[in-house]
């Protein structure tokens, strides 16, 4: 019957779930923007559980080193989907629209603060501090994912276990293995990681869609001024609340969510550096260097990773 059914026989889950739509949806709504920011970072802390699990169970480290510096290529289109996937993770196509609104929300927020077009003198400072949050705020997000591939393949995968539907039987399956401190860590992983992604995700689909349609935007504005802003928030919780009463596994679910972003991400990102690197565009800010170098040879990944998963799917 699936994940639908499952959840609406044990007990309170449709409970359980609504509460937590509710939850994502006040964070966004009534919080201001300051305090709001400050939850989603307290938030991220939860991602260190992951890491921590780590900890708590066996990993082959000489395995993990030589699978990580010596990675072994096939001709195998679920090979090929994963890398995609993995790709869409990492370089989601939704990041762009949420980096780039909240550094349009934190000049709203501070008066003083002015465009970097009206005073240039100030872009250095500007850039490094966006370069300095970037680098953080990426490599924190890759040692967390690196963490939770790891101790995966360490605890399930090595027990055979390769059919995980959602992540409570991901938490369950992991108790035997790895003892239930692991699971209790691991699951502590998956609640804080689905408060933090959630209106994130909700957020920028509403700034995506409001900026497409030229309405009033931000989660720096009150409710009564950016109505339409806020009810696509609402809209996008509860359309990813009521996903988890469809028979869609949500396992398969963000594994294909996943992949699409990933291919849709080469077209936004080759986009993004024909803009930066255009001059009538960026005038003094347009990109250069490693900067443009690195840039396009990350379009070229990614495309390279969806044509391999195309051919070996085809062939």
């Amino acid at each position: 019957m699936g994940d639908a059914a499952h959840l609406l026989v044990n007990g309170n889950s449709l409970i359980y779930v609504a509460v937590f739509g509710v939850i994502c949806i006040l964070l966004q709504v009534l919080l201001k923007y300051k305090r709001y920011v400050a939850v989603l970072k307290w938030l991220s802390l939860a991602l260190l559980s992951y890491i921590a699990t780590l900890f708590v169970i066996h990993v082959d480290w000489s395995n993990f080193s030589r699978g990580l510096l010596l990675p072994t290529l096939k001709a195998d289109p679920n090979y090929w989907s994963m890398i995609v996937a993995i790709f869409g993770t990492t370089i989601s196509p939704y990041l762009f629209f949420w980096q780039a609104s909240q550094e349009a929300e934190d000049l709203k927020e501070k008066p003083r603060q002015e465009a970097l077009v009206k005073h240039p003198q100030e872009a250095k400072r500007a850039n490094e501090r966006i370069t300095l949050d970037t680098f953080i705020g990426m490599a924190a997000s890759n040692i967390v994912a690196l963490a939770i591939i790891t101790t995966t393949a360490a605890t399930l995968h090595k027990a055979g276990v390769t059919n995980i539907e959602n992540s409570v039987d991901a938490a369950k399956a992991i108790e035997p293995l790895a003892g239930s401190f692991a699971k209790i860590i691991f699951a502590t992983g998956i609640i804080g990681t689905g408060l933090l992604a959630v209106p994130v995700l909700a957020g920028s689909a509403a700034y995506a869609v409001g900026e497409a349609a030229r309405w009033k935007v931000g989660l720096s504005r009150e409710p009564s001024e950016a109505k339409a802003f806020y009810a696509t928030v609402g809209l996008a919780t509860i359309v990813g609340m009521l996903l988890n009463f469809t028979p869609i596994p949500p396992m398969k679910a963000l594994f294909w969510s996943a992949v699409i972003n990933g291919v849709v991400a080469v077209p936004v990102m080759v986009l993004l550096m024909l803009i930066a690197t255009n001059h009538k565009v960026m005038k003094q800010f347009v990109i250069r260097g490693g900067l443009k170098v690195f840039g396009w040879a990350s379009c070229l990944a990614m495309f390279a990773a969806v044509i391999g998963m195309a051919v070996t799917a085809l062939f």
